[in-house]
């Protein structure tokens, strides 16, 4: 089937479905570039540096990305808002609404102040602007996918859909490509002064493609068809609760897929960003376009798993990358740390950092840590070494075994450095890079198994006279608490205790409960006519 059929003021007029999927994925990738270009430049940063200030580079890290939480916070708010106008106004002026409030905000980031400049005035702007960024993100994924899907051929809906889920990826990528073509143009001093303002700015040009391109689209055909017969709900947000079997859906479709689904995704793309720039010491640039070349290179596999699982069923190719998942992730982030740092991973083995004294309870969120032991605990995580920590009465300090003699500051530095750690942002050598790029795509692997079917499995699990409500509400909380917080509570837990693959028992604690979820959601959960409201009760 090349063509749909949608109804506009009386007349039938045919609409591509390359235009379709092509308007919606594009208007999709510029939005999550929006939204994801903060979060690129919080993984170096420069965030937290400009509008977090604290004295403390681990509290800044953790600000910028509370700041980041906060507009995956505000997505299933934005899931009610928007989702009731998309079931009640339409697909296509919903999710125009959405990109327009995205693209004024994201500019908005790009002309705040600094800190230094406004003071406390700075930090709350970008909270309210991501809090925007939020709201739009809630109701622009459920109307790209929902229009989609709704216009896909019987039987394709995974495949067309499954363009849809790599433009998120597209996004991310973009981002990536964007900051660092404009970091080239200019000087690093430039750079770090007002340049990364830049790609901020530049939402503003991608905002008008995006408004030009979805404006050629026409209504979903099936909202076409229920306003005709005038089935549209009366009140979308309140009959997603009590339509007949939808509450058991809801939770499936927040636990079982948006929660375990955003978990993988985050970590295959943000975690590792933040990996190899923190912990491995890999060269920002460097860790950059290694992680977009992966990103590109995976991206097929978002298309593939979601033509897969027109084949082989939604359910099970997205339970066998959870399962997946839960055996590789850990090898694949130890795959990727021997060959970042081999030096750094070396002179670990080599000599162990161990801590002892009294009251080694390190809190991350402190300017000023309470006891010595703390305190010295503190330095290394800022310094970005793991290390060991043994109850005892005294404080003391050994790498590879011998004493520090004064573990505090310069002192402790000089000591870590002499014992062969070398601190310097790295560019590993060619052999072991393309066994990162590697790592990289093997991520995405998981992520494309997970994520690609999403939107068809999403769109048939509801009726149509609720669905933007019913799939954007349990997405959007799925995604926004469980996925939002991640790079915030994996940081937290690695500074906590000081190894830098503690935060991937976070992600693997959410996988497991995803499996159950959709082990459990079998049967009436899973619909399988998209049209057909009845299917579902």
């Amino acid at each position: 089937m090349a063509t749909v059929v949608a109804g506009t003021e009386g007349a039938e007029e045919k609409q591509s479905i390359p235009l379709v999927i092509g308007a919606s994925s594009l208007g999709t990738i510029f939005e999550w570039y929006d939204f994801f270009i903060y979060g690129t430049l919080a993984a170096s940063g420069i965030i937290g540096r400009t509008f977090f200030p604290t004295g403390s580079e681990t509290l800044q890290t953790l600000l910028a990305w509370a700041g980041f939480a906060v507009g995956f916070g505000f997505r299933p708010l934005g899931a009610i808002i928007f989702g009731y106008l998309g079931d009640r106004l339409g697909r296509k002026y919903t999710f125009m609404a959405t990109i327009l409030l995205m693209g004024i905000a994201t500019a908005g980031v790009g002309m705040v102040p600094s800190a230094e400049a406004i003071g406390i005035a700075a930090p709350i702007l970008i909270i309210l602007l991501r809090v925007c960024q939020g709201l739009a993100l809630g109701g622009e994924y459920g109307g790209a996918a929902i229009y989609v899907a709704e216009h896909a051929p019987q039987g394709r809906s995974g495949f067309y859909t499954s363009f849809i889920q790599a433009a998120v990826a597209g996004g991310f990528m973009l981002s990536l490509i964007v900051v660092l073509c404009v970091k080239g143009v200019m000087s690093a001093g430039t750079w770090e002064a007002w340049g990364w303002r830049v790609p901020f700015l530049l939402s503003l040009i991608l905002l008008a493609v995006s408004v030009w391109m979805r404006a050629q689209l026409h209504e979903s055909p099936v909202f076409e068809q229920m306003r005709k017969e005038g089935t549209m709900s009366r009140n979308p947000f309140v009959e997603s609760f009590t339509y007949p079997g939808n509450p058991r859906r809801i939770l499936v479709a927040m636990f079982g897929i948006a929660a375990g689904l955003t978990v993988i995704w985050y970590t295959a793309m943000f975690s590792v960003l933040s990996f190899l720039q923190g912990p491995m010491k890999v060269a920002g640039t460097t860790a950059q376009v290694t992680v977009a070349l992966g990103v590109a290179i995976g991206t097929g596999w978002f298309v593939l798993f979601g033509h897969l699982s027109d084949k082989f069923g939604r359910r099970k190719v997205i339970g066998t990358g959870y399962v997946l998942t839960l055996f590789l992730l850990m090898p694949i982030f130890w795959l990727i740390g021997s060959q970042a740092n081999p030096g750094l991973a070396q002179a670990s083995a080599r000599a162990p950092i161990v801590v002892s004294g009294k009251d080694c309870h390190y809190d991350p969120f402190a300017a000023r840590q309470s006891t010595p032991c703390a305190q010295v605990l503190g330095e290394l995580t800022t310094i970005g070494v793991p290390y060991t920590i043994v109850a005892d009465e005294s404080l003391a300090v050994t790498i590879g075994g011998a004493a520090v003699a004064d573990p505090h500051g310069e002192a402790l530095a000089g000591a870590i450095s002499a014992a062969g750690y070398d601190l310097t942002p790295q560019t590993p050598p060619a052999a072991n890079l393309f066994v990162v790029l590697l790592g990289v795509i093997a991520l995405s692997f998981l992520s494309g198994m997970t994520y690609g079917p999403v939107a068809a499995a999403l769109a048939e699990m509801f009726p149509p006279e609720v669905r933007y409500s019913s799939m954007s509400i349990p997405y959007h909380i799925g995604c926004g608490y469980f996925g939002g917080f991640l790079p915030f509570i994996a940081s937290y837990i690695v500074a906590k205790t000081g190894d830098p693959y503690a935060g991937l028992w976070y992600t693997l604690a959410v996988v497991v409960v995803a499996l159950l979820a959709i082990i459990w959601g079998e049967g009436r959960s899973w619909q399988k006519n998209l049209d057909a409201g009845s299917a579902a009760r």
